[in-house]
């Protein structure tokens, strides 16, 4: 005589389960009544509630999703559009110079006014020798060797050690964050200069940030200054 087995049949993977129904898409179209009796855990409370209430609820949560993504993107392109601005009346002001000393006049108030960036720095070589004290100083070959290996902005701590003196004993103690700028007319040129943008807040210029328009503002400087090369 034999007894009916006590074991109970292997648990099922979730994985397994879900893989079915991906496999079998009209599972529930054989089976209609399981959609009204399956009863599913409410995402964000305790009670049950039906299949089809779920998908409702998954549908509000991806729609408020794409809700918060799409105004993320309308503020980025907001802020894009102001920053375009900016370049372009700094560019038109780059354009209008004819001397170093307009170059330097033109940077200070476009940095100041329009970026909001405290403090900057330039250096140039190759100018006429009766250039502005401080733009035309000697930069150290050491200096000039880390320039020409930067490819592209370097944000975040001082990339060039010289360049901290660039900001005078009384400014320099209280800089945290730093951009440096190195000015080439084209991607794979020879340097021409460094730019450097301070600021006495830590996260103002941070590694890993987005340096897009940093190396067009390089760009509009190096066309600048190319000109007045000797």
């Amino acid at each position: 005589m034999t007894t009916a087995s006590n074991t109970q049949p292997p648990a099922l993977d979730p994985q397994a389960v879900a893989d079915f129904l991906i496999q079998h898409p009209n599972f529930f179209n054989n089976f209609p009544a399981l959609l009204a009796e399956l009863n599913i855990p409410h995402p964000h409370g305790t009670h049950a509630i039906s299949m089809s209430e779920r998908q409702l609820i998954s549908m509000r949560d991806k729609v408020r999703m794409l809700e918060n993504k799409l105004t993320e993107l309308i503020q980025f392109g907001e802020e894009n559009d102001g920053i375009s601005d900016k370049m372009q009346a700094l560019a038109l002001a780059l354009m209008a110079t004819r001397t170093p000393q307009d170059i330097l006049v033109a940077l200070t108030l476009h940095l100041r006014e329009g970026f909001a960036v405290p403090h900057h720095a330039l250096r140039a070589w190759n100018l006429p020798s009766d250039s502005v004290p401080g733009l035309s100083d000697p930069v150290a070959q050491i200096a000039r060797d880390q320039i020409s290996a930067m490819a592209h902005p370097v944000c975040g701590v001082l990339a060039v050690d010289e360049a901290i003196n660039w900001f005078g004993e009384t400014v320099s103690p209280h800089l945290r964050a730093f951009a440096c700028i190195p000015l080439r007319v084209s991607a794979n040129g020879v340097p021409l200069g460094l730019l450097v943008l301070a600021s006495e807040e830590e996260n103002r210029f941070y590694a890993g940030m987005g340096t897009l328009y940093l190396e067009r503002l390089g760009q509009l400087i190096s066309a600048a200054l190319l000109r007045m090369q000797d």
